[in-house]
């Protein structure tokens, strides 16, 4: 299993009437946990897409809400990967507040596209060459 974390802090627009961190933003969290994820090993979003000609469209994504992040908090962001992906990828996120309890669970599923044909591929040779080790038994 691979897994990274990276924090983000709730910043007041992204709050509600409630002064909780709106439930729509918990999708831009997973897109920060998946893309420092990336980065962390070494790869990164925009040359997937820009130099391997790889796009990554989100086919479904599970959600949980446990309790509610507030104003200011830090967030830690759990990103891990249980599985090398093949024809798709399957991110596992944990979001933690400032006192280590459980805010936010869930998943999100995407698939690999080829930019210049727009149809679905296998995961691609430069992500699995960084993935595949954090599988292997050792």
């Amino acid at each position: 299993m691979l897994t990274t974390k990276t924090t983000h802090r709730v910043r007041y627009a992204e709050t509600d009437q409630m002064g909780y961190l709106y439930h729509g933003h918990y999708a831009l969290l997973y897109e920060i946990g998946r893309v420092e994820m990336l980065r962390d090993v070494g790869r990164s979003y925009a040359q997937l897409e820009n130099e391997v000609g790889i796009m990554m469209p989100v086919m479904s994504m599970n959600q949980r809400f446990v309790r509610p992040a507030r104003y200011d908090e830090v967030l830690t962001i759990s990103t891990s990967l249980r599985h090398v992906p093949d024809r798709t990828i399957t991110f596992h996120f944990e979001i933690h507040n400032e006192k280590g309890k459980l805010v936010n669970g869930g998943s999100i599923k995407l698939c690999f596209v080829e930019v210049a044909t727009e149809r679905t591929v296998s995961a691609p040779e430069y992500l699995l060459q960084v993935i595949r080790p954090h599988f292997e038994q050792a």
